[in-house]
This record gives structure tokens, sequence and C-alpha cells, in this order.
């Protein structure tokens, strides 16, 4: 089941987190809030990696 961690302002940043996930090893969806704007994006990880995820976007921030 794949989990809300962060709630990005904009597509950009959105894709900076998913990139520092992806350095290590943890699987990232990017989904839109608002299909009809250009704002908010929900960064979702599948459950089991929740706890290093919150932990790698906190260094990140």
């Amino acid at each position: 089941m794949w989990t809300v961690v962060y709630i990005a302002k904009n597509i950009e940043l959105a894709r900076n987190f998913r990139a520092v996930l992806n350095e290590h090893d943890i699987m990232v969806m990017l989904r839109a809030i608002n299909k009809e704007t250009t704002t908010g994006y929900e960064v979702l990880v599948p459950g089991a990696e929740v706890d290093e995820a919150l932990g790698l976007i906190i260094d990140a921030v």
C-alpha cells in the first residue's frame, strides 16, 4: 500500500524529493492533488519504507 509522506507545493520540489529517495533505492510515486492546476503534489512511498523515507525527507529539508 502506498503512503503519502510529503505534499510538495510544485512539481519541481516533488521531483527533487523523488530523486533523493530514489538514490536510496526507495520507490516513489508522484500524484497531482488537483489535475487542473500545477500546484500540489503528493509524494508516496510503499508502506514498508515510510520511516526511512521520512528520515531522508527531514534530512533534505
